[in-house]
């Protein structure tokens, strides 16, 4: 039986390739045929996500006509007391790192520090990359292929919890040692978490996924590209 997980990366190629051909296709055809795979493509996601079609076409007029992987930053704000700063999300009631999809116009540090403030109210510096996470391999649920960029950020304003500007995306707003966090854990949040921590120590390598590279193949394709 195929798993909810393929089918949702399956989904989102036909979405990648489809939002590529609406972007630089001419042809009136072509681009109804896009659209046609654009609606298969949003009733796969739905059925990996269990939810129904008119929940998700919304997702057309915006995340439809993205190509590539989503780039989204996730800051781990840790004070000189060794706590972490983690919201407990509205959509699934689970707690997290403040964080969210980049914007354009903006570096991803900058959007990191915008998401902070907009979740938690907290104004922060960022002191290091942590690392660049696959949305594949660090357990999150999004059913869209991100990339997760992920840095260590300061304080700057006494840790201090004020009313953020985007308070319903947060049901709490709470401070957590290293060895006292919650249960409930957003599952793309618990492997990251021990990242931020490490990095917080001292050991300021950045974490980056690395699959098994068939050297042998990229070395016949290099010798291709030289060779037309």
């Amino acid at each position: 039986m195929l798993s909810m997980k393929k089918i949702a990366l399956w989904a989102d190629k036909l979405r990648d390739i489809t939002a590529m051909g609406l972007k630089y296709s001419n042809n009136v055809y072509d681009q109804e045929r896009y659209q046609k795979i654009q609606d298969i493509a949003l009733a796969m996601f739905a059925t990996a996500a269990d939810k129904s079609l008119t929940d998700l076409e919304p997702l057309k007029t915006d995340f439809f006509s993205r190509p590539g992987p989503l780039v989204g930053g996730d800051a781990a704000v840790i004070n000189d007391s060794g706590q972490i700063l983690l919201i407990q999300r509205v959509d699934n009631s689970m707690w997290a790192m403040p964080g969210g999809l980049l914007e354009v116009g903006e570096t991803p540090a900058e959007g990191v520090l915008r998401e902070v403030v907009e979740e938690t109210g907290v104004q922060c510096q960022v002191i290091a990359l942590i690392g660049a996470f696959d949305s594949r391999f660090c357990g999150t649920t999004y059913p869209h292929h991100l990339y997760q960029l992920m840095f260590l950020c300061k304080p700057l304003n006494n840790e201090k919890l004020t009313t953020p500007s985007h308070k319903h995306e947060s049901l709490n707003i709470e401070w957590f040692k290293e060895h006292s966090l919650p249960v409930n854990i957003d599952p793309g949040h618990i492997s990251r978490i021990p990242e931020a921590f490490r990095v917080w120590k001292g050991d300021t390598r950045a974490f980056f996924d690395v699959q098994d590279i068939d050297i042998t193949s990229l070395r016949n394709l290099e010798q291709n590209v030289h060779t037309k």
